[in-house]
């Protein structure tokens, strides 16, 4: 097995959580065991369902309750679904730990840091738990340059045109 890395995808553009997507089909297809924990996306995230037909190649774990995003729930919810959000963040550190897989993706983890539910450390302490034979693979919008000190491969996916 090749050397973990750490990959980051980030940007405004729309693909982000698609591109990981793809390194996990990859790196299942070559035997190797594939994890993804979704943040911030809410319960309801339909386009990635489907992930959960390639089970147990890739496991797909959202620990959110409620249907909708957390950007687009009323203050009070947020509140609530805040805790869920950092269970899921606990569980992602849990796999490292325990070296649970060879591909673990957070998505949207580093939008975590923007609505102030995990810290920059927090996130750079995960980084710096993972061993050397575990690819880490974090997508958002926002990158933090202490994050990129400590990345491998890093894509920024930009907008250029939105018909919709």
């Amino acid at each position: 097995m090749e050397k973990g890395i750490v990959q980051v995808f980030y940007g405004p553009g729309k693909g982000k959580t698609s591109a990981a997507v793809g390194q996990c089909i990859r790196a299942a297809s070559l035997g190797q065991s594939v994890i993804i924990i979704q943040f911030l996306k809410g319960k309801d995230a339909e386009e990635f369902n489907f992930l959960e037909k390639l089970e147990p190649d890739i496991k797909l774990f959202r620990f959110e309750k409620e249907m909708m995003s957390y950007h687009d729930l009323h203050v009070s919810k947020q509140k609530e679904e805040r805790q869920n959000i950092l269970n899921g963040f606990k569980f992602a550190r849990k796999v490292i730990d325990t070296s649970g897989c060879d591909v673990l993706v957070l998505d949207e983890v580093l939008g975590l840091i923007d609505v102030g539910i995990v810290t920059l450390e927090d996130i750079l302490e995960l980084i710096d738990l993972r061993n050397d034979y575990c690819r880490l693979v974090l997508t958002g919008r926002e990158l933090a340059p202490e994050i990129a000190e400590k990345a491998d491969i890093i894509s920024k996916i930009d907008l250029e045109k939105d018909c919709s």
